[in-house]
This record gives C-alpha cells, structure tokens and sequence, in this order.
C-alpha cells in the first residue's frame, strides 16, 4: 500500500509514477475528500474534549445545587453528535482503505516505462545449444522417455495437470534437492508452510482484492464470501510475506533470510498458444521460493543476493539463460522493480522465466503492518520485503530435456543433479 502521507506531499510525482506503470490517476478528489474526513476528526477530537471536560463538570455543579439540565440536555446532543459523525467517518476510512488498496506500487526510479516491450536485457550467460540433428519438443522427449503422463495427469486433475512418473519424478525431486542445498548452504532458513491461506495473506501480498478470481477458492460460494474465503497459495511468496504480520521484528536480526518449497496452485493455464504446450503452464507445479525481511538500506544488496542465488542456480545446472529487468507494466503490482532470470526452451526459440527476483519496498510492510523498531529514530519502522523463485521447476525441467537431449533421444542429466539421481548421468529409452 502506498504512503497517505506521501500522496498528500506529492501527489503529482506519485501520479507520474504510476503513469510510468500504465495508471493514470488524478488524487484531486481523492485528497479533497482526506481533507473532509481529516476535518471531522478534528471536529469530533473538539466534541469529546468538551464532552470529556463537562462530564467532569456535571457531578460538582450538582453537589453545589447548581442546575445542570441545560449542560445534560447539551451532552445528549454532543454524543448523538460524536455517533453520527463516527459512523462517517468509518465509513470514509473504508473508501480511503479501498482506494489505497487498489493503487500498485510506484516503479523504482531505474525501471524503464511501459510494457514488456520495453524490457532489458541486463546478462546473457552461456550459448543457446546447437544440434546437429533435428532436436526433439520436450514433450515429445518426456513422453517417449516415460518421464511425464500427460494423458493420466489429464484424467486425474484435468487440463493443465500431469504426473511425473520414474525418472521423471526422480529429476523432480533431484532438482527440488539441489535448489534447497544451496540455500542451506547460504544460511536461509527452511520454512514448510500452509498449503491453505486466508483472506489476509492475499490481501498483504498485494494480490488481493484485485486478483482474487485469480487463484483456487475453497469455499463454496466466492461470490458471497466477501473476505472470508480460504484459497490455494499460488506462490510461497504469499505465506512468507506474511509470516510476521502484525510484528515488529528485531532490528538486530535484520535482514531475516527464508525459502520454502512448496506446490504453486494458479487458476491460470490452457490458451496460451500452441507452443506453450506441456510443463511451460499448468494449474499446479512445484517451486523454491527465497524470502527477505530487510531494512530500507539493506535492500539493494538484498535483491542483488537474490538475483545472483537465481542466477547461481541455473549456471550450476550448465544452461544457457539470460537476465532481464522488468519495465514497469511487467512488474507485478506489489513490486516496485523485477528482474527475471530467462531459461532458453529451445523448442519455443525463445527465453521463459524461470525466476522473479523483485523488490516490494514497503508496500507489502504496510498492508501486513510489518515494522522493526529502528535505533536511529527509536520509533517503528516498516521493513522492506523482497523474494525470488529459487527456482521453479515447471521451466527448468523442459529447459534440462530440450537442452540436454541427444541425437538417439536420450537426456544427460546434469552433474549436479546426480548425487540425488544414484549418480545416473543420462536418461535413455528403456
């Protein structure tokens, strides 16, 4: 959520600041109205001061014999008074809540206007592969290895589903295993969270109330539901920002550094043309994701951390990739900038994103009420949150296939998968 108080200052610069984002906006009546309901609290402040100062008035004038009717009579009028304007003013709170709420955050100053079109290319690691046979799709690859049931994934889940059978589950999890390694090894520490979420861990990620549609709701009727519905967590982000909601953490202990595995469940899927087919995107895949808590001077070296342990990753697994800073439109709303670790799916000629690495800056802080207590000011402060996909592997497993496939169909597996594969170094026809 952005600062009231910075729209107040400045709202022309925070309305540039979105158009760079694709949202025009005008805070005119939006501020006009703050300052009537700014003006009533201070109207009602006055009423109950002076309800405050004659009820302690009343008793004593009474015990002197003083009649007290007419202050009596002035007191009901200044409760019902106090009444009236409370319950516009909780009124005016929620349209300003809503209105906030509804606002993405502003773009960091070195992200480039517009949509992905605008993207830049800022790292290039490795060569795109070259065959010299006619190089398979994956899913043709998966399939005739018997790595991956398309048909009973369908039969199971629906479109969108698939089950990793054999070596394919196997690479899976060798995958799976590798990735928490390194974070182990770099002192994240593991988290195992809720699979079921509410309301709220939604609303403090900043994809909630916008994109609720956009994830499997488990009650019965959504559209009743108001704020009261549980749902599928799409991302781990969406737990891990909120592990410390409603806190005030430890300055000391900044910048506080999780990952968490878990299954992603996205409504998303289906059309999305025919050389998306297979893994690339489903209701359903398994991913790392890496999470810091940090001060706002911690986190320039906080997303740099995270960039690198992605791109780290994906070196280790000797594939070709490259990095890419987000445009502003390309951010997903919460975040203020992005830069997307891209995987070389040969068969699509073309990069897809393997990892979000992105820096919220307080946004998610204050919709979850997220602080720290800072030893300058004493007073607290609001921590910023930043979080990477460590790594999903929906992208990474067809980029293994298709990269590391030879000419008699069979896939090398690459070294550092093979202390979890039995030390198998290649996946052949069986």
């Amino acid at each position: 959520m952005l600062d009231l108080v910075m729209i107040r200052k400045n709202p022309e610069e925070v309305a540039a600041k979105l158009a760079r984002k694709g949202l025009e906006i005008d805070f005119t009546d939006f501020l006009a109205a703050d300052e009537k309901r700014r003006a009533l609290i201070f109207q009602n402040e006055q009423l109950k001061a002076e309800r405050n100062k004659t009820s302690a008035e009343i008793p004593k004038l009474k015990r002197q014999g003083e009649d007290t009717s007419s202050l009596m009579e002035r007191m009901r009028q200044v409760g019902e008074e106090i009444r009236a304007n409370d319950e516009i003013l909780a009124a005016m709170q929620v349209e300003q809540n809503e209105f906030l709420a509804a606002l993405p955050n502003l773009p960091g100053d070195e992200v480039p206007a517009g949509g992905k079109e605008n993207n830049q290319v800022v790292a290039v690691y490795g060569e795109k592969p070259t065959f010299d046979f006619e190089p398979k799709h994956h899913v043709d690859l998966v399939t005739d290895l018997g790595l991956i049931d398309y048909p009973r994934g369908a039969k199971l889940g629906g479109s969108g589903f698939w089950v990793y059978r054999g070596d394919g589950a196997r690479l899976e999890w060798a995958l799976l295993n590798y990735f928490m390694s390194q974070h182990l090894a770099d002192g994240y520490e593991m988290l195992l969270l809720p699979h079921i979420l509410n309301y709220e861990c939604g609303f403090t990620a900043g994809q909630f109330p916008k994109f609720a549609e956009d994830v499997f709701h488990l009650d019965s009727d959504f559209a009743t539901a108001g704020k009261d519905f549980s749902f599928l967590l799409p991302t781990a982000e969406t737990a891990l920002v909120n592990l410390h909601r409603d806190e005030i953490l430890d300055e000391d202990e900044l910048p506080l550094k999780y990952f968490a595995y878990t299954p992603c469940y996205r409504r998303e899927a289906g059309s999305h043309g025919a050389n998306e087919r297979g893994m690339i995107r489903g209701h359903q895949f398994n991913k790392v994701e890496i999470f810091q808590y940090a001060r706002p001077d911690q986190a320039e070296a906080a997303l740099k951390e995270l960039v690198g342990k992605a791109e780290s990753l994906v070196k280790g697994l000797g594939l070709h990739f490259r990095t890419s800073r987000l445009a502003a439109e390309d951010c997903s709303a919460s975040m203020r900038r992005t830069l997307d670790i891209e995987i070389w799916i040969p068969s699509m000629d073309g990069y897809k994103e393997v990892s979000s690495a992105s820096d919220a800056g307080d946004y998610q802080a204050r919709r979850g009420n997220i602080r720290y207590r800072s030893s300058e000011s004493g007073k607290p402060e609001f921590v910023h949150t930043l979080n990477a996909s460590g790594l999903a592997t929906s992208r990474v497993f067809p980029a293994i296939i298709e990269q590391m496939q030879t000419a008699d169909g069979s896939v090398i597996i690459p070294e550092v998968l093979r202390p979890w594969m039995g030390g198998q170094e290649i996946i052949s026809k069986k």
